[in-house]
């Protein structure tokens, strides 16, 4: 059986910087998926959710 990861689980990281949050936005996006680049959504003033090269989801929120 073939398993794969999903971002239905994603690990949920809290910055306390917005240059913290752009730097590990930047080390995990790259060769990744961005599947909600860094914004203002309302629920957060920064917030990003990625997919790494691995597939591994992640989840960044400026605290």
């Amino acid at each position: 059986m073939a398993l794969t990861f999903t971002p239905s689980m994603s690990l949920f990281v809290e910055s306390e910087s917005e240059a913290e949050l752009d730097e590990a936005f930047a080390q995990l996006s790259s060769g990744g998926e961005v599947l909600m680049p860094p914004d203002d959504y309302g629920f957060s003033a920064r917030f990003t959710w990625l997919n790494d090269r691995f597939g591994v989801s992640w989840q960044l929120n400026l605290t």
